[in-house]
């Protein structure tokens, strides 16, 4: 069963990314009215997944490869690290267990996978009235949501600002219409 989950969300996240236009958060969904613990963890996943779209958009091979030391990630590879940290957080939003399966994506799969994990989480969520539900899930050890804040996605968000810096080195820097506080693009 977890195998053919894992193939439908696959499959998925190829479809859907055949178009770059069709990705989630080219910016940040409306804000909720309320706030809850729902509403509030999903914004910090809308927020990464708009962190991770605008440090990924446009990426080259030279700034895939790049990594300043060779004891440091190249920003492919901190690429797979988020990617893996997505599918703990939807993982824990779907109550499922993590496994260490992987599969090949190309860079392009493999970030409309991320950013379509991170949107169903922050749905789930968002939709939410108890997240104390949504544990991270490794064999049979169960890890309170507090984790996740802490963990998968606070890291992602400090990986996100990492490729950010590695892609100024390179000289392709993030589109600076961006706005990381109003989580939008500036129009022409």
């Amino acid at each position: 069963m977890k195998k053919i989950l894992f193939i439908a969300i696959l499959f998925t996240s190829i479809t859907v990314a055949q178009s770059d236009n069709k990705l989630p958060y080219y910016e940040l969904p409306e804000a909720s009215d309320a706030f809850t613990a729902g509403t509030v963890a999903a914004r910090q996943v809308d927020a990464l997944g708009f962190r991770f779209y605008h440090a990924t958009d446009g990426l080259t091979e030279k700034d895939l490869a790049y990594k300043p030391t060779d004891s440091v990630r190249t920003t492919a590879e901190t690429v797979d690290h988020i990617y893996d940290l997505s599918k703990i957080i939807l993982n824990s939003t779907l109550k499922q267990a993590n496994s260490k399966e992987s599969a090949n994506l190309t860079f392009k799969d493999k970030r409309a996978a991320t950013l379509n994990n991170l949107k169903q989480a922050a749905d789930i969520l968002r939709a939410s009235e108890d997240i104390s539900q949504f544990k991270i899930i490794f064999g049979e050890r169960e890890i309170p949501f507090w984790n996740n804040i802490n963990g998968p996605i606070a890291d992602a968000i400090w990986h996100c600002g990492q490729i950010a810096s590695f892609r100024r080195v390179t000289g392709n820097p993030i589109n600076p219409k961006v706005n990381h506080f109003t989580g939008t693009v500036k129009k022409e």
